[in-house]
């Protein structure tokens, strides 16, 4: 576990050693905070996130992959993968860590949004239900490391961040195309199958203060599934 977080410390230290890093923070931070100004804030508006939840969770289809797209693809087109294949470190350890360093970028992504609900606590009478704004950001988490998962999975890869990239939204937008559209489009069971894969819905019920313990099984499970990929593609390329 040591090694793990070592990578991840490793990994965030260098997403922001770049002008990218601190820009995706600040536009995630301005479209988010745009949203909450001009939704939330408007006089007669609930006192609740869900709107800056849901937003933030479209925001995510792009910004997530921007983030995975340099987890390995920086590292194999830099030549650092080389000395990083000759340390004493595992594909599971290796993946695990620059997964783990995604999801900390994501942390400190959404830190400064914690304004939203210090501004509601501060001007509503009475105090808005913190439950909601709670399982939402957990939501929030959650589908962001499912993201993440995917894009690093896409970044192991290749070595063009370009082409991890664009992969990775393309799979994500796919993926909601077929749990929305889809679902609409066929009769049942198939519908109810297609409605598992619906990450909005999910995201949905962590706005509304649902804690669904399937939801979260669900996400993890996914996670799980894309890092087990990611090492046995690491793995791959270590036999090379």
């Amino acid at each position: 576990m040591r090694a793990v977080r070592v990578i991840a410390l490793r990994e965030l230290g260098s997403m922001f050693r770049t002008p990218a890093g601190w820009i995706i923070v600040a536009l995630f931070a301005f479209l988010t905070g745009l949203t909450f100004t001009t939704t939330t804030l408007t006089p007669g508006a609930p006192a609740t996130l869900r709107y800056f939840f849901s937003t933030s969770a479209f925001l995510l289809v792009p910004i997530a992959p921007a983030i995975s797209m340099r987890l390995f693809s920086d590292e194999y087109r830099s030549g650092s993968y080389e000395l990083l294949s000759t340390a004493p470190l595992g594909a599971w350890t290796l993946a695990l860590g620059k997964l783990a360093g995604g999801g900390l970028f994501l942390l400190v992504m959404l830190m400064p949004t914690l304004v939203f609900p210090a501004i509601l606590f501060t001007i509503s009478d009475p105090a808005p239900d913190p439950g909601p704004m709670l399982t939402g950001y957990l939501g929030l988490m959650l589908v962001g490391t499912v993201y993440v998962s995917i894009g690093a999975f896409a970044s192991a890869l290749t070595a063009s961040q370009s082409l991890a990239f664009l992969a990775t939204v393309m799979f994500l937008v796919l993926l909601s195309l077929a749990s929305t559209m889809l679902a609409g489009m066929v009769g049942p069971p198939f519908d109810e199958l297609l409605g598992l894969l619906s990450i909005d819905r999910r995201m949905r019920d962590f706005a509304m203060g649902v804690l669904d313990t399937s939801h979260v099984i669900s996400f993890a499970a996914v996670i799980g599934f894309f890092a087990t990929l990611t090492a046995a593609a690491v793995a791959m390329r270590r036999w090379r």
